[in-house]
C-alpha cells in the first residue's frame, strides 16, 4: 500500500531532472556572460599592451632628449 505523501517514483525522477536541466541553463547562461566579460578584458589587455608599447617606442624615439624638465619650461609664454 502506498503512502499518499509519497511520490511515485518516476514523478521524483521527472522532478529532479527538470531541477537539474533549470540549473544547467542558468550555468550555461552564467558561463556565456562571464565568457563575454572575459573577452572584453582581454580587448582592454591588448589596448592596454599596445599602448604601453607606443610609449616605450616613443621614449626610447626621445632618448635624446632628458627626462627630467624643469616646471618652469611648462609655463606658458605670458608668464
Amino acid at each position: 500500500m502506498e503512502h499518499p505523501q509519497q511520490q511515485p517514483p518516476h514523478h521524483a525522477l521527472d522532478q529532479r531532472l527538470t531541477d537539474l536541466e533549470i540549473k544547467a541553463s542558468f550555468t550555461e547562461d552564467l558561463v556565456d556572460h562571464l565568457n563575454q566579460i572575459i573577452i572584453r578584458q582581454q580587448q582592454q589587455l591588448d589596448a592596454l599592451a599596445r599602448e604601453v608599447s607606443q610609449l616605450r617606442q616613443q621614449n626610447s624615439a626621445d632618448s635624446g632628449v632628458p627626462v627630467f624638465r624643469s616646471l618652469r619650461d611648462e609655463l606658458p609664454p605670458h608668464y
